[in-house]
């Protein structure tokens, strides 16, 4: 309350522009920014293949997932949020993903949320991934995004409203219970689903406005696409391609700063090598 909260700090040296433009736009679906940013698989494919030879399997989204969680480990300012016009840091750099029980139309959906401190090797990244998977597949299992569900959604609908708001007007004020914030996957820095799984191109998904999610990824199918590769002689090759659709909120940080860490996103994807190491720079938001 009065700006206190479990989950993150506020921020009180911001830029006046900075300052007031949660007072412009007042929620996170006013401020979303949307873009696409094109992976060259080819260097994902080299990775995978040689860690196979070593009797290691990876995939794409235990690569996506490792190099997001080391971008925000380089680029704190990413980790921020806003609620009820203030700006906060978060304490810790959390990826909320949803997967289904059982691979079937009808089989039940869950969230799962992983919170890691930045230092992770795409190894540690991937054991974490793993193991909440296996602890949340089959039709019987509960976790706590179920069980949190199951309690907004008992009692007629006019009730669940009523729930619903109750529970975002805590959490504007402050007032939301941290074993709740703990359980909730929209209380997040990244939001990941995996169109690519069920053969899809990306989406721009919006960014729930329950919660705090800084931004949302979706991974696309691969595809194949001419690229430029002597634009002097107008040579080009096919690669293939898999696309991200991001969105962001933009009140958090400014054009020049996401740009920047998208840049280090590519830089990271281009040499996924360097994931197999810890991080021993986990960098501060020093706000």
């Amino acid at each position: 309350m009065f700006g206190f909260r479990s989950d993150g700090k506020k921020i009180k040296n911001i830029d006046p522009f900075m300052k007031i433009v949660p007072h412009i736009m007042f929620h996170r679906y006013d401020a979303m920014v949307m873009k696409t940013e094109k992976i060259d698989c080819s260097t994902l494919d080299a990775y995978i293949l040689d860690k196979r030879k070593e009797g290691i399997k990876v995939d794409y989204m235990d690569i996506i997932i490792a190099s997001f969680v080391r971008v925000y480990s380089l680029r704190p300012k990413l980790n921020r949020f806003v609620v009820n016009g203030r700006l906060y840091k978060r304490n810790k750099i959390q990826l909320s993903f949803s997967i289904k029980k059982r691979l079937v139309d009808s089989a039940e959906e869950t969230a799962l949320k992983l919170t890691f401190d930045g230092s992770e090797s795409i190894f540690e990244v991937q054991e974490k991934i793993h193991d909440i998977v296996k602890q949340n597949k089959g039709i019987q299992k509960k976790n706590a995004v179920d069980k949190l569900a199951a309690l907004f959604t008992r009692g007629p609908n006019f009730l669940i409203k009523y729930t619903v708001r109750f529970f975002m007007w805590l959490d504007k004020h402050g007032m939301l219970p941290k074993s709740i914030l703990d359980a909730s996957p929209f209380h997040t820095s990244v939001f990941l689903v995996n169109s690519r799984s069920i053969k899809m191109s990306p989406v721009f998904h919006h960014i729930y406005n329950f919660g705090t999610t800084g931004a949302f990824v979706s991974m696309g199918k691969e595809t194949y696409e001419p690229v430029v590769t002597n634009p002097n002689k107008n040579e080009f090759s096919v690669k293939k391609i898999m696309e991200l659709g991001i969105v962001v909120d933009e009140r958090i940080c400014d054009g020049l700063y996401n740009s920047l860490s998208m840049k280090e996103l590519q830089r990271i994807l281009s040499h996924p090598e360097v994931l197999d190491k810890k991080n021993d720079n986990v960098l501060k938001d020093d706000a």
